[in-house]
């Protein structure tokens, strides 16, 4: 069956491409910033968090206004790394489509 070949040296080739965006989303990073400033996230384009940086001077508000600034960073954060990686896996899985798959 020379279909069945095809497909799965379509698939390899995807799975290479895919490994290769990986690494790539790895080395990206994005900065996120909420509070005016007061909350600094740096996440990759694969979701992993790299750091957080804290005004000294935002510290000295509310607790509750503090966590929940700290809290919507994060979300934020976390929300564009994946549209990013969905983004991006999206162009590399696009050209890979299996009859009655999708």
């Amino acid at each position: 069956m020379a279909g069945v070949g095809k497909l799965l040296k379509q698939a390899q080739k995807m799975q290479k491409q895919i490994e290769g965006l990986q690494g790539q989303l790895d080395a990206k990073e994005l900065e996120i910033t909420s509070g005016g400033g007061a909350v600094k996230i740096k996440i990759s384009g694969s979701g992993k968090f790299l750091g957080l940086t804290l005004d000294p001077e935002f510290l000295k508000e509310d607790a509750k206004f503090v966590s929940d600034t700290i809290l919507t960073a994060v979300q934020d954060a976390a929300k564009q790394a994946k549209e990013q990686n969905d983004a991006e896996m999206q162009k590399v899985t696009s050209a890979f489509q299996m009859p009655g798959m999708f």
